[in-house]
């Protein structure tokens, strides 16, 4: 089994920052493509950012320049660097995780989510 548990959400001003982390842990060989994903109250949930174990990395349109994705393989852990937020970044994040375990199965698995709230 493996488990995402996710850390560095809350409640901020508009302009200010937030980093997210999320560390994987569990029966894990590999860890392919980490990332971010989130959804806002009626709408669906959307890729935020990407990256993968060479650290190629993918990110919404809207958001390049705001947003930085990172890992560190060694301790399984992805980030997201969030910068000047905006009300419209209101949303739970979710991360996932590509994981090849060590039974040598590959799926992907989710973290319980964290809140980020913007205010105006």
């Amino acid at each position: 089994q493996v488990h995402l548990v996710e850390s560095g959400g809350g409640l901020v001003q508009a302009g200010e920052s937030l980093r997210l982390s999320c560390a994987a842990s569990g029966s894990i060989f590999a860890i392919n493509a980490m990332g971010w994903y989130r959804q806002a109250p009626g709408k669906q949930r959307e890729l935020v950012a990407a990256i993968t174990s060479g650290s190629r990395t993918n990110y919404a349109d809207s958001l390049k320049g705001r947003f930085t994705i990172s890992r560190d393989n060694a301790k399984n852990t992805v980030y997201l660097q969030m910068n000047n937020l905006k009300p419209e970044d209101t949303a739970v994040y979710y991360c996932f995780a590509d994981v090849t375990t060590t039974g040598r199965t590959s799926t992907n698995y989710w973290g319980q989510g964290t809140q980020v709230t913007v205010s105006s």
